[in-house]
């Protein structure tokens, strides 16, 4: 089984990972903030704005890099449409 490591960027919507396989994150993704500190108190899962599924485990540096479909999504919802 291969386990997911997630971070989190905090941003208008927020984010989270999938990793390398030096366990240093690829992606963060854009994740509902009020879903964040929930999912990394109990261990629930978020779904980031592209569908990835995981928990919230860790938080991103700043310049950390954001999923490609997750910024698209974003950028369209700012521009309303």
């Amino acid at each position: 089984m291969e386990y997911v490591s997630t971070d989190t960027l905090v941003r208008p919507d927020a984010t989270t990972d999938e990793t390398t396989d030096d366990d240093t994150p690829k992606f963060f993704h854009y994740v509902k903030k009020d879903k964040i500190a929930e999912s990394a108190v109990m261990g629930t899962h978020v779904v980031a704005l592209c569908g990835e599924v995981f928990p919230v485990t860790r938080s991103p540096k700043p310049g950390s890099p954001v999923c490609p479909e997750c910024k698209k999504v974003y950028d369209r919802l700012r521009k309303g449409d």
